[in-house]
């Protein structure tokens, strides 16, 4: 694989996950295009990707250098570009249809690019079938914040090839993280594991077991875990959180069932952090 600072990605979908990949990817010197739907959410999303740059810098001697330099890397538009990328990462939000959608037309329109989807739960061989060369095809499951996390789950579908693993593997290298490699399976293997902590937790929360800071409490002291599975609930977004488990529930079975608390917080619009409520209040 050559390397990425010559090469162009292209990041379809600029939110939380999307921005954060495309900061990652601009701060080891790549040339990244980010495509947008419309002017207002392209503004967004170059208004996350320059936080997340302001943020990573903020120690720096000269901060406001260093990420001028990285968004000089960084293209936010609403066309594809003509060009075929070296990468095209799709990061839209967690829905079937649209996903499916995206990726089909990506795939028509760059017939030899490394296609991935950024998903958390979603079956890799099911997106597959409607890709064009779904050897091609991976999933790249990033964590949330992006730029700080050094884990990225790669999962292989029935038809993803050797080649786009290893591909795929270098690229994640490049960021300076860790792979693991998964086979295609409902959650995965971080999804599952993570949402069935979660789910237990709310559960406890529900159920007046204990308050939600001495729960998270108890599994970073008593299991050294770096961060107690509510916060990492709100942090996720609580919305994402009931859709993998309602996804997981009708594909494993009841034990992933939704808790009548997270479905009413995520109907009162407590979402976590990017709501500025959830378990804990990020105001």
């Amino acid at each position: 694989m050559n390397d990425p600072n010559s090469q162009h990605v292209l990041v379809v979908g600029g939110g939380t996950m999307g921005a954060g990949i495309a900061q990652n990817l601009v701060q080891i010197g790549c040339p990244v295009t980010v495509r947008e739907t419309s002017p207002e959410a392209a503004e967004a999303a170059l208004a996350r990707v320059t936080e997340g740059l302001n943020r990573a810098h903020r120690k720096a001697d000269d901060p406001a250098s260093l990420v001028a330099a990285d968004l000089a890397r960084l293209d936010v538009v609403e066309a594809l570009p003509e060009a075929e990328p070296s990468l095209v990462i799709e990061a839209v939000p967690e829905l079937v249809d649209l996903k499916a959608a995206v990726l089909a037309e990506l795939s028509e329109r760059y017939p030899t690019t490394l296609l991935a989807t950024n998903t958390s739960s979603l079956s890799i061989t099911d997106l597959a079938a409607d890709v064009s060369a779904p050897e091609r095809f991976i999933g790249m499951h990033f964590f949330n914040p992006v730029p700080v996390s050094s884990l990225v789950e790669l999962v292989v579908g029935e038809a993803t090839d050797g080649a786009t693993v290893d591909s795929s593997k270098q690229w994640v290298e490049r960021l300076d993280k860790t792979a693991i490699v998964v086979n295609d399976s409902p959650g995965f293997a971080t999804s599952r594991l993570g949402l069935a902590l979660g789910l237990e937790a709310i559960r406890m929360v529900e159920q007046g077991v204990a308050d939600p800071e001495d729960i998270d409490r108890g599994m970073e002291l008593g299991y050294k875990h770096p961060m107690g599975p509510l916060r990492l609930t709100d942090l996720v977004g609580l919305d994402v959180r009931l859709g993998i488990a309602e996804h997981l529930a009708a594909t494993l079975g009841p034990r992933f069932e939704p808790p009548d608390l997270l479905r009413q917080m995520v109907a009162d619009g407590k979402l976590g952090r990017k709501s500025g409520q959830g378990f804990y209040s990020w105001s």
